[in-house]
């Protein structure tokens, strides 16, 4: 059994580290809820502006083209991985890196590269995979501006239209469920589907019949860009809500582990007490009987 002073330290030590998990969990909780808010604020628009625009997509005539629309070969993708800037967050980088390898083996032959948003995902594909661009400290401070959103859709934009070597774009985030749920998505992003699917992913019937003001180039010109911005600012803002939830969670089941450790060592530390004091009566009574 350890002596007192030891056990004295660990209690201390486990004490220390107690009041620092109960205080990442309180910013947690704080950073959520704003995170929480912005998430329910802008789902609606984004699945609204999606659902609208593959209803547009769904309808344009096989003479109009467009470079998000392009349909082009199976050969090279390029994956948006977004993960946290920081760790103690659970499994919440570990699920997102193990959706990243498991899309790799099933797409063997595939030329694969990694657009990197978060510095967990960038280390630890640097060595393994091609990253040919990341973008660091995004979700790490808690809260993602528009503009920043629009630097990374503008980057995926320009190299599926630039150089036309990407023939898809993927994007993998958590999305927010509950504090204590989190679902890994795995989508395509590029180029967009002209099929409108359900929720079960068959095929929809014919829906609205859209008149145009303008000529169908210049409307999509200007939207699909936006769809793309609104998809990337969202899958953010799903990342941040869900790396705060899974911090405060695991910053609380840190916080009661610690609890439990203390009572133990208090235990062990009241033992190894009475056992000293024990043995101390012994020896005097020892010695005074043989007195």
């Amino acid at each position: 059994m350890a002596n007192l002073l030891d056990i004295r330290r660990r209690i201390k030590s486990v004490k220390n580290t107690q009041q620092i998990t109960k205080a990442m969990k309180m910013v947690s909780a704080s950073k959520l809820r704003r995170a929480q808010e912005r998430v329910i604020n802008a789902r609606p628009f984004a699945q609204k502006m999606a659902e609208v625009l593959a209803d547009l997509a769904s309808q344009t005539t096989e003479d109009f083209q467009h470079p998000l629309l392009d349909q082009r070969g199976d050969e090279r993708y390029l994956v948006v991985l977004i993960t946290a800037d920081k760790g103690l967050c659970g499994a919440f980088n570990a699920n997102l890196i193990k959706a990243a390898q498991v899309f790799i083996r099933q797409n063997p032959g595939k030329q694969i590269e990694f657009l990197a948003v978060g510095r967990k995902g960038r280390d630890f594909f640097r060595r393994r995979a091609n990253v040919t661009g990341e973008y660091i400290g995004l979700t790490g401070k808690g809260r993602v501006e528009f503009s920043e959103a629009l630097e990374v859709a503008d980057d995926i934009i320009k190299r599926f239209t630039g150089t036309e070597e990407i023939d898809k774009v993927f994007i993998i985030f958590a999305e927010f469920k509950t504090v204590l749920t989190q679902r890994i998505v795995v989508e395509q992003l590029l180029p967009i589907s002209q099929t409108r699917n359900d929720e079960s992913g068959a095929p929809k019937a014919e829906g609205i019949d859209y008149i145009y003001e303008q000529p169908p180039a210049e409307v999509f010109t200007r939207l699909l860009p936006r769809l793309i911005e609104t998809q990337i600012f969202r899958a953010l803002l799903e990342s941040i809500a869900s790396e705060q939830g899974a911090r405060m969670t695991a910053m609380d089941a840190a916080s009661k582990n610690a609890g439990e450790l203390i009572s133990t060592l208090t235990l062990n530390l009241n033992r190894a007490r009475q056992a000293a004091i024990t043995r101390e009566i012994i020896e005097i009574v020892s010695g005074a009987a043989a007195l």
